[in-house]
């Protein structure tokens, strides 16, 4: 499910605030959120964007690839934080479940003091399959709960949470 409109807006707005950073977005699909990142950040930053899905890849590819602050990766969200643990980032978008609601804790890692970390989809959506609020609650509370990152709920858009890592 691409993200929204007003959700890439604050991407882009956000990504503006790195000038020269490092960002990661978990979830490419076909690009939309990249797109929107990519647009804010300066020539000096860099994105590296992980989904699984080859035929999304593709899409994302043939409308991104041209970008070389791009580097687009099909991999399993999972496989590829555990594969990748030392990096670290000024900014991450979890926008799929690995990195939001699976390896939290890893991706959480990965962020630099001062990093940004971004949720969506955290408001109650028609196409949630049952037992899904629940997760989302579950996740806000382990959020709101940390001692390492400031978090500010957004009753806006799907429903953003926006970290900073202290």
């Amino acid at each position: 499910m691409a993200s929204d409109i007003l959700t890439g807006s604050l991407l882009r707005t956000l990504a503006a605030s790195k000038p020269g950073g490092k960002f990661l977005e978990m979830g490419t699909g076909t690009g939309l959120s990249a797109s929107w990142i990519l647009e804010g950040m300066n020539a000096q930053a860099s994105l590296i964007s992980v989904d699984y899905d080859p035929k999304y890849m593709e899409i994302a590819e043939r409308f991104l690839g041209a970008d070389k602050r791009l580097s687009l990766v099909t991999s399993d969200g999972g496989e590829w934080l555990a594969s990748n643990p030392h990096l670290r980032f000024d900014f991450i978008f979890a926008d799929t479940w690995h990195g939001k609601y699976l390896l939290l804790d890893e991706a959480l890692a990965m962020l630099n003091p001062g990093g940004l970390y971004v949720i969506d989809d955290m408001l109650r959506q028609p196409n949630w399959p049952e037992g899904h609020a629940e997760k989302a609650e579950k996740l806000v509370a382990a959020l709101e709960a940390r001692t390492d990152l400031w978090f500010t709920k957004q009753v806006w858009s799907t429903g953003i949470m926006i970290g900073v890592k202290k």
